[in-house]
């Protein structure tokens, strides 16, 4: 949270997906043979949890905050509303997307890249536990390299997984840049945002 405070209090418009792998692994011997839709309603669900725990900690150290879901909820958050979404945006509030698209067989990414898509994001930012895309996965293979830019084609092609497909070609079609970095790294995000950091960088090569 302290991150995102940092980056906010510098004027940067900054919304929000967070996942609901940490609780939904939890569930995942409960969930096992159950069918695929309610199965990604309960994922939807984590994902609206994670994000009020998000905003309790972003507004205990001072930053503004509204959380939307895609999942009518109006007893703890917001409507998904895109105008309503941006508006906040430019009041310098922090908007956290929750629920993914509201719909199932429907990643995190997709609902990532909906809305980055929808709110003509700069860039899409994806905070994961290594500082970037590699050739095979650096935890297992010590030969792992990491890559500094790619295409979309290329991440679709090799099969690199950073993203579902889907989530690929939806950044592909708008032309906004994916940013993968590490979220386990001291002051990481700031350093990605500055181009300081280390981070793969996948956009269409010129």
């Amino acid at each position: 949270a302290k991150a995102v405070a940092d980056v906010a209090a510098e004027g940067v418009e900054i919304c929000l997906v967070i996942g609901g792998g940490n609780i939904f692994r939890g569930l995942s011997k409960a969930a096992a043979g159950m069918e695929r839709s309610q199965a990604d309603y309960m994922g939807m669900l984590a994902t609206i949890m994670n994000a009020l725990a998000m905003q309790s900690a972003l507004e205990k150290i001072g930053v503004s905050t509204r959380v939307q879901s895609a999942i009518p909820m109006a007893a703890i958050a917001e409507p998904y509303i895109r105008r309503r979404a941006l508006r906040h945006l430019e009041k310098g509030r922090v908007v956290i997307f929750a629920a993914g698209v509201g719909a199932p067989f429907f990643t995190t990414d997709s609902g990532a890249a909906l809305r980055a898509a929808e709110m003509g994001c700069d860039a899409l930012l994806k905070g994961t536990s290594v500082d970037g895309v590699y050739t095979a996965d650096p935890k297992k293979d010590p030969d792992a390299t990491r890559y500094e830019t790619l295409s979309y084609q290329d991440v679709l092609a090799k099969d690199l997984r950073v993203m579902d497909a889907s989530a690929i070609a939806m950044m592909r079609d708008t032309g906004i840049p994916i940013v993968v970095f590490s979220i386990r790294e001291d002051n990481s995000l700031r350093r990605t945002l500055t181009g300081e950091g280390t981070f793969t960088v996948i956009q269409d090569v010129a």
